[in-house]
């Protein structure tokens, strides 16, 4: 069996104002059709801000501003027989939208801008939840 080795990958909380966060779709695994954060894999010879902003017009057309990392998480997953399916290590940043029409591309179904609150209620995973949390907090003081 191939080894399974960590992945770096970035993820992006897009803000536009306080008001709303994008969401997407992913269109393939690992949470496929769920509803998360942009975001993706770091190719090598990128930095973490290079790749999120890459990902991101990739994925929704969007132009970015990165801001602050909000944190550094483990997204770990095993298959039904306990051997390790995958495992990325994923920088979560605060952005601001900067210019451009979401649109779904590359490999998500949907994007959309929501309240932060809706945003909670649509994702999925604990994690990403928490991470979104965070971000109103730091960016605009908001306990969601």
């Amino acid at each position: 069996m191939e080894k399974v080795l960590p992945q770096a990958g970035v993820g992006a909380v897009i803000w536009r104002g306080a008001e709303a966060v994008l969401v997407v779709r992913r269109g393939k695994e690992p949470g496929l059709g769920e509803w998360s954060l942009p975001g993706g894999a770091v190719e090598p010879g990128e930095t973490l801000r290079e790749a999120l902003a890459r990902e991101v017009a990739e994925e929704t057309g969007l132009a970015i501003e990165t801001g602050d990392l909000i944190d550094v998480v483990d997204l770990i997953s095993r298959d039904a027989h306990g051997a390790l399916a995958y495992h990325y290590v994923l920088a979560d940043f605060s952005a601001l939208w900067r210019g451009g029409e979401a649109r779904a591309a590359s490999d998500i179904l949907e994007c959309k801008w929501v309240a932060p609150e809706e945003a909670l209620r649509l994702v999925t995973r604990n994690e990403t939840r928490r991470i979104i949390r965070l971000s109103a907090k730091r960016m605009w003081g908001l306990e969601i």
